[in-house]
């Protein structure tokens, strides 16, 4: 727990306490309780049909943290935890967190985004991340195109509460040579039908991603 960073010790007297990291698992799980049992379900069948890692996010400060995952069963996949922050700016999840999001409130938490450059492919400046921002909208999904990891791509989608606001994200990532282009619009269609049916139990009654589309991946 200690290297994982959810305890720490203290010099002195060596006893352990919580870290904040668990503190941050902690707000997110009373906001939306029921959110990680709901999503789990639907994720390991999304990682069952691509063979691949899903990820569940939520927005803390102006980062992503994630709170749940199901790992790929290949060997080589993407390196992630429970628990572990990541930018907005070049992550399908951050991606979707904001596309949805009203433009006053997006623009305040952009304020906390520093544009790191982790990639040569990352987005750096605020102008051509609103321009991916309405690209992310219009095509109903998010994409990270290599941008935070090197050779790791990811397609995500959105999920919304009661009042149809978004509040988490959703992904599967794929090292880039296992990443079919041809087969994206199935990948989008399970992700959505996984993400209609999450929203629907969260109390979202207006799913605004269209239709549903059922559709089966298999790697």
């Amino acid at each position: 727990m200690k290297t994982l960073g959810y305890v720490r010790q203290q010099v002195d007297s060596e006893r352990y306490g919580l870290s904040m990291r668990m503190f941050e698992l902690g707000a997110k799980a009373l906001q939306y309780p029921d959110l990680v049992e709901i999503a789990k379900p639907h994720m390991q069948r999304l990682s069952d049909a691509t063979g691949e890692t899903v990820h569940l996010g939520t927005l803390i400060d102006s980062e992503i943290i994630y709170v749940h995952k199901v790992d790929s069963r290949h060997m080589l996949g993407m390196y992630s935890r429970v628990g572990r922050r990541a930018p907005l700016h070049c992550t399908a999840i951050g991606k979707v967190l904001l596309a949805w999001e009203s433009p006053l409130r997006r623009a305040h938490i952009l304020k906390g985004c520093d544009f790191k450059a982790y990639r040569e492919k990352t987005i750096t400046s605020p102008e051509a991340f609103a321009t991916e921002l309405e690209r992310t909208l219009s095509q109903g999904f998010g994409q990270d195109r290599e941008e935070f990891d090197d050779h790791i791509r990811c397609a995500a989608i959105p999920i919304f509460d009661r009042l149809n606001q978004v509040v988490a994200g959703m992904s599967v990532s794929f090292p880039s040579f296992r990443y079919d282009i041809a087969r994206e619009p199935e990948l989008v269609a399970i992700l959505r039908d996984a993400s209609r049916d999450i929203s629907r139990q969260l109390g979202c009654t207006q799913f605004p991603l269209g239709p549903a589309e059922p559709q089966a991946v298999r790697r």
